[in-house]
């Protein structure tokens, strides 16, 4: 199999950072992009390229893109991974917070896609990797402008798949389970912030209390298994649309996809 040039954003950490490790390991030439270049150090080292990158900002993705595209003879793969979740009551959380979840989740991503796919029809081919959620499927209390952006990103790839399968380029989503990252390690404390007190404080702290256990014992799967669901992607000359990967994923879609609505609603709310 031929060597890829791939581009990984939100590489600094978890899923993304792992990525881009196990893609070097495989033999493909890496970008890892994110705010944090210092965090990338490994990736250089172990022979990437890391380029700083705030996904929200134009200037930085046409910037990116230039800088592969002057450096190598295109770009085969994109990893759409940098993401960012608030926690919190619909009635709690602030429209920016909300508004900020779709800059990064779904608008980057988009805007980045935008800048690699003339290169790709000009090929004929190139893989598109967008990391969503089972969130991107299933909704669960008090994480509603997350759900609410994954489940764009879900659309706006399916389209985009449909759209551009004529020219061989490639288009698939990933959606997680539960892993421990720091994106997930986080959620217990935006949810006590955010509404630990007030009229949704009971939920909310019993959601933190949950995911504390769910994320620091052994439940939670390393990033690697996405990791590697991503590179087999990449590397399939026929991938599947959708990978369900890690801790909890294709239970809670199955469950989903069979239970009547307010079947699920009482099975999460009483969880």
């Amino acid at each position: 199999m031929a060597a890829k040039i791939c581009l990984v954003t939100g590489a600094s950490a978890g899923i993304g950072h792992t990525t881009a490790l196990e893609l070097l390991r495989a033999g493909h030439t890496v970008y890892g992009v994110a705010r944090r270049v210092d965090r990338m150090e490994d990736i250089r080292q172990a022979g990437g390229h890391t380029l700083a990158m705030d996904v929200t900002k134009e200037e930085d993705l046409e910037r990116v893109v230039s800088t592969v595209l002057d450096e190598q003879p295109g770009i085969d793969a994109l990893v759409n991974n940098a993401g960012v979740g608030v926690y919190g009551a619909a009635e709690d959380v602030p429209i920016d917070s909300g508004r900020h979840q779709f800059e990064v989740n779904l608008f980057g991503p988009a805007r980045l896609i935008q800048l690699v796919l003339p290169g790709m029809r000009e090929r004929g081919s190139g893989t598109i990797v967008n990391v969503s959620s089972i969130g991107g499927v299933i909704s669960l209390p008090l994480g509603g402008w997350y759900h609410a952006s994954k489940h764009a990103l879900e659309g706006y790839t399916d389209s985009l798949r449909q759209e551009v399968g004529r020219f061989g380029i490639k288009v698939v989503l990933v959606e997680p389970g539960l892993i421990k990252t720091e994106f997930e390690s986080s959620t217990p404390r935006d949810l006590r912030e955010v509404s630990g007190k007030g009229a949704y404080a009971a939920v909310a702290n019993a959601m933190a209390d949950r995911a504390e256990q769910s994320f620091s014992g052994s439940k939670a799967s390393d990033p690697a298994v996405v990791a590697q669901c991503i590179r087999a992607a990449i590397e399939s000359t026929s991938p599947k649309p959708r990978y369900a990967v890690g801790y909890l994923a294709k239970l809670l879609l199955r469950m989903n996809a069979l239970l009547p609505d307010h079947t699920f609603d009482k099975l999460v709310t009483r969880t």
